[in-house]
């Protein structure tokens, strides 16, 4: 071989050679390291210490969310093509880190939600909990950065094959094991069906990168437009699963049912994060000339999910086993129908209307965490969490019926959760800015009919309780006695703690909530 042969070789080899840049994926790769460190430890760490697997954990997310810090300018990409370094896998733009912080943020509170929970008895195993939660919380943190189909499709199931055994960890409860089956088998066909778009739009265009996409979606020659177009409607199907949007939505009530509460409320709003920013990322990026296809379906989706969820939430009994929690399950459907309205307008007004449904997003993600970690207080002393538990709150615990007040007011949309009401006003305001008048009106429609079940709930925390004599109700439920000793009746720490945090932050929030669209406003693409 000649010098010069020698030389172009080289030269060859080296273009293949990809820089990392380590501080850009450090949010994501730092969770997932603190999972591997928590699953081996979990081999030599005697029973009595395993809450230091949880301080691990807790630790390890919090100094994830501090490493979103030197990334705030939002100008790092990785993983990019040798030919082109601007189409890249791996991009921590603006709207990477506004879904980071949500997505590692939840899953902080998650994990003080779930402290308490772990080790002994009946309760949940840690070292398995702890590592299933922080792989989770990685592949959700990995998935608003990723920037190619690939990619997107394995920090989806990153995220949420973990999640199906967090649903079905509670050993031997039957509503746990069911509520993980149907999950799995209803996810797993989603996945399937978007797989199959994904090879569609592949085959269509012959790339992954979703900035690649864009341009060769506009170039597909005629006797494959049809192949194309399929392949948009089916890729948007996986996502529109993890967002809860109906008919996709069937597995949410049964599935927060039978979870841990602390992973029903994962699942309520890291789960829905990961599908809006997946949505958000193949409809905008990739999909922009095929608005045609996916705007009036995602339009008809957001109409349908917020009536079923709405309607449902309507028809639940206040003496009905579980029933506090099965409320807040058809009413994350609802909202997951109210942050699908941005996203069909970006169809026919431009992607400014992104940032409408970040907004929502964050606001959604305060308030209905504290709203779960009030059930899951609540829960300590009454196991079957039925509405009718929660009247009277107020004269036991009135600072948690006050948070508790304030959460449903702000998902109600009415003051004093003024950041509630901001966020419909804007999520309206691009329905109308974008010409879509009978969406705004069905909108306003469900927000009026919300209302209902929301105050019926807010009014009972502060009700007089009832007389010891008082009569069962007719439609009560059989009373069904929990197993093993009775909760202590002592709020524990880190539950207070989450929801001082996500009150707190409600508050700050309502004060200023201009401040969220200007946060949602830098997420443009």
């Amino acid at each position: 071989m000649t010098v010069a042969a020698a030389q172009g070789a080289a030269d060859s080899a080296a273009s293949l050679v990809q820089s990392v840049d380590w501080l850009a994926i450090a949010p994501p790769a730092l969770t997932a390291a603190v999972a591997l460190i928590v699953l081996v430890a979990d081999l030599f760490v005697p029973e009595r210490r395993k809450p230091l697997l949880g301080a691990l954990s807790v630790a390890g997310l919090a100094a994830a969310l501090l490493l979103l810090l030197p990334l705030r300018a939002g100008d790092r990409s990785t993983f990019c093509l040798t030919a082109d370094a601007d189409v890249c896998s791996y991009t921590a733009d603006h709207f990477t880190l506004v879904i980071q912080v949500l997505v590692l943020g939840g899953a902080l509170l998650t994990a003080l939600l779930s402290i308490t929970e772990l080790g002994g008895g009946r309760k949940l195993p840690p070292g398995e909990f702890w590592f299933l939660l922080l792989s989770s919380a990685a592949g959700a943190a990995l998935l608003p950065a990723a920037r190619d189909l690939a990619t997107l499709v394995i920090a989806l199931e990153v995220a949420t094959l973990p999640a199906f055994a967090l649903v079905g960890l509670k050993r031997g409860d039957r509503l746990s094991s069911e509520a993980a089956l149907k999950f799995f088998l209803s996810s797993v066909t989603a996945t399937a069906v978007m797989l199959l778009g994904v090879s569609f739009v592949y085959a269509t265009t012959g790339t992954l990168h979703l900035t690649e996409i864009a341009g060769r979606l506009d170039d597909v020659p005629g006797k494959f437009e049809t192949l194309a177009s399929a392949g948009v409607a089916l890729t948007l199907v996986g996502f529109a699963f993890k967002a809860a949007a109906a008919p996709f939505h069937f597995w949410v009530p049964d599935t927060y049912v039978g979870a841990p509460l602390p992973i029903a409320a994962y699942l309520s709003v890291v789960g829905k994060a990961v599908g809006f920013s997946g949505l958000i990322l193949v409809t905008v990026i990739a999909f922009p000339s095929h608005s045609d296809v996916w705007g009036p379906a995602v339009a008809v989706l957001a109409a349908l999910t917020m009536t079923v969820g709405n309607v449902a939430a309507l028809r639940q009994s206040a003496t009905r086993a579980w029933s506090a929690v099965r409320l807040l399950a058809w009413s994350s459907v609802a909202q997951a129908g109210y942050l699908l309205v941005p996203i069909a307008a970006a169809a026919y007004a431009g992607t400014d209307q992104i940032g409408s449904t970040v907004a929502y997003a964050l606001m959604y993600a305060v308030v209905n965490l504290g709203a779960f970690a009030v059930a899951a207080l609540v829960a300590r002393t009454k196991p079957l969490n039925r509405l009718a538990d929660y009247r009277a709150l107020a004269s036991e615990r009135p600072l948690v019926a006050l948070a508790m007040g304030f959460f449903l007011l702000c998902l109600a949309g009415l003051p004093p959760g003024i950041v509630g009401l901001f966020a419909k006003v804007t999520v309206f305001s691009s329905a109308v800015d974008a010409g879509l008048g009978w969406l705004a009106v069905v909108m306003a429609v469900n927000v009026v009919v919300a209302l209902y079940y929301y105050l019926q709930w807010t009014a009972a925390l502060f009700r007089a309780p009832e007389t010891a004599d008082a009569p069962d109700s007719p439609a009560a439920e059989p009373a069904i006695e929990p197993v093993g000793p009775p909760a202590a009746h002592r709020a524990p720490a880190p539950v207070l703690a989450a929801i001082g945090l996500t009150a707190a932050a409600g508050v700050a929030l309502s004060g200023a909530p201009q401040l969220v669209l200007r946060f949602a406003a830098e997420t443009l693409f």
